[in-house]
């Protein structure tokens, strides 16, 4: 009989980076507020590193991300506690140029996931048919948010993974 052997720990190779990640750390005492007022909505897409692209160092923003840089329920209670206890007073919804939530309909996923056996039609998916108007109903929905400050700066951009380069869509719209 042939012995077993246990699998593999499939987290090995980050916890091997984490343990060399610690040996400098410089230890300090980091504050959990956001140090330049900013809320960062992005993908989850690894091409996008936000404080790279958006010079920031750690500590600058409080950053959130998901599939598509979708505002969802979440995305608005989290921000709502990012300025009420965490310092955020403005917020930047990102998206990205070739991301895989503006190649398929929410159908689509749904019948993908099926082939898998796996019933998913109690979600919504939030596809994105229109990058632009998707973008720019989102920060719509966080300027009409009742639980920030009527007149928090809020912007849409797009990120070009290509470029590397921001491209303001939705301005903040100053208050009177």
């Amino acid at each position: 009989m042939t012995p077993v052997s246990a699998p593999e720990d499939p987290f090995a190779d980050v916890l091997t980076a984490n343990a060399a990640f610690a040996e400098s750390f410089p230890g300090e005492e980091r504050p959990g507020r956001a140090a330049k007022g900013l809320a960062v909505m992005t993908c989850m897409d690894s091409r996008i590193s936000p404080l790279e692209v958006l010079g920031l160092q750690v500590g600058d923003a409080k950053i959130l991300r998901n599939a598509g840089a979708r505002v969802t329920s979440d995305v608005l209670r989290t921000l709502t506690l990012a300025h009420f206890l965490l310092g955020v007073d403005r917020v930047l919804v990102l998206a990205h140029t070739d991301c895989g939530m503006t190649k398929k309909t929410d159908e689509e996923v749904h019948q993908l996931v099926a082939e898998h056996g796996v019933d998913t039609r109690s979600i919504d998916f939030h596809t994105v048919a229109d990058q632009r108007t998707s973008l720019a109903r989102d920060v719509q929905r966080i300027r009409s948010w009742p639980f920030l400050p009527a007149g928090t700066p809020v912007a849409g951009g797009i990120y070009d993974v290509r470029t590397g380069r921001v491209e303001m869509v939705v301005e903040h719209e100053p208050t009177a």
